[in-house]
């Protein structure tokens, strides 16, 4: 019977070759111009916070991450940021609590602001990542320039090409770029073939992930100790436990989100919620020292660089701390992404698993705080997986990967996500 019903459904239409060609170049223009916009701006910050947090405290005989200079910059940043969202035309873009990994189209005015925002918050220290809004000025970039240089091609294929691009540059590979496009089509109505629809996408988003690769070298892989086994029962156990347990924290970030952006709303002003937020993100920082500044990268690797230096205590801490700044961070107004500093807490969460019961290898803690964390906060199973995946390159580990997903998945699953709608209701 199934097999009748089979020969009865009508077969999805391929496309033809002619088709797809003419999405070569476009998207191969669009990948690379978001990479490099990506690394500019990454560079740009990177540089700029070399000044901000080692050349200045030097000069000035401060101590580069003294709690006295940590409250000075973020408070600052705060400043210079909401002086930026209040003055500069545009405002920086739509409220970023509002914004995912799929961006609006945003006018061509609104993207120097946009940019600016983001390259100060990068290089002042607030828990954000360059994700959402990198994306959000790619489409716009690709959106204006495409519909002007290629008038016959669809004008829905530019953001669909740019946020491709983005997150291959991001990512440093195609791979993460095809998972959350293969997500994202997974509930429409598809015409022709899944291929068919990922084809501009995917040269986006090789092409992005290509140039990255040869400009800036990135790599996800903290070099964890390998985990150099067979999975055994206890590992398992292990990743069973730990993935649901990162998720239920994340989940308390995600149902805090809400009332925390409310209560930033209510200051009303830019120019006091950003510093008040700013300021905060000072005192968590003195609480948790400078690892739970920044996006969070460069400082797992620094904690991946020696997993038994600290003690569950302080792993917790860590975590706890770098969440909160998170949460602070994308409720008051600065302009960024949560995935990044979500990876951090995740693998805080992991390797504070680790100290507390040493059997639980460290890259299998890590990799599944990471999953646990990321599916709380961003709610997409691929890049969860994927991220998780990549960070200690084991194909034992991905298999426990892809067990643990499932009791972090029902857990977070229906559940408010930690993006809001306009009227500050979380969406779904």
């Amino acid at each position: 019977m199934a097999h009748d019903t089979a020969q009865r459904e009508p077969a999805v239409p391929a496309a033809p070759a002619r088709a797809l060609v003419p999405l070569i170049l476009p998207a191969l223009l669009v990948g690379v111009g978001a990479s490099l916009l990506f690394v500019g701006v990454s560079e740009a910050a990177e540089q700029f916070q070399h000044v901000l947090w080692k050349n200045l405290p030097d000069a000035l005989g401060i101590g580069r991450y003294s709690v006295l200079w940590m409250l000075v910059m973020l408070t600052a940043t705060g400043v210079v940021v909401g002086l930026v969202v209040w003055k500069v035309p545009g405002h920086a873009g739509p409220e970023p609590a509002t914004l995912g990994l799929n961006a609006p189209v945003l006018p061509p005015p609104v993207l120097p602001g946009l940019l600016l925002a983001t390259a100060l918050m990068l290089a002042g220290g607030p828990s954000l990542g360059p994700e959402n809004p990198i994306i959000a000025v790619n489409v716009g970039l690709a959106f204006w320039a495409g519909t002007r240089l290629f008038r016959r091609l669809p004008g829905g294929l530019w953001p669909a090409l740019a946020e491709a691009a983005t997150i291959g540059a991001l990512f440093g590979t195609p791979v993460a770029a095809a998972l959350v496009i293969s997500e994202a089509l997974a509930g429409r109505q598809l015409k022709g073939l899944l291929w068919d629809n990922v084809f501009g996408p995917l040269v986006a988003a090789g092409a992005a992930a290509l140039t990255t690769t040869l400009v800036a070298h990135p790599t996800f892989d903290l070099d964890l100790p390998s985990f150099g086994r067979h999975p055994g029962w206890g590992d398992l156990l292990a990743a069973l436990v730990i993935a649901p347990l990162a998720a239920a924290l994340g989940m308390c970030a995600v149902y805090a989100f809400p009332y925390a952006h409310g209560v930033f709303r209510r200051l009303g002003h830019p120019m006091v919620a950003l510093p008040v937020g700013g300021l905060v993100l000072g005192l968590l920082a003195a609480l948790g020292g400078h690892l739970t500044l920044f996006k969070g990268l460069d400082e797992v690797a620094e904690l991946a660089r020696d997993p038994d230096g600290r003690s569950a205590g302080e792993y917790a801490v860590l975590a706890v701390v770098k969440l909160a700044a998170l949460l602070v961070a994308a409720s008051c107004g600065f302009r960024g992404g949560r995935i990044f500093p979500a990876v951090f807490v995740g693998a805080a969460f992991g390797l504070g698993a680790h100290a507390l019961i040493p059997s639980v290898h460290p890259a299998l803690g890590v990799a599944t705080g990471v999953l646990g964390m990321l599916l709380a906060v961003t709610r997409q199973g691929w890049v969860s997986l994927f991220t998780a995946a990549v960070l200690v390159s084991s194909p034992a580990v991905l298999a426990l990967l892809c067990f643990a997903s499932l009791p972090a998945w029902l857990l977070v699953t229906g559940r408010p996500q930690m993006q809001l709608r306009d009227d500050g209701t979380p969406v779904r």
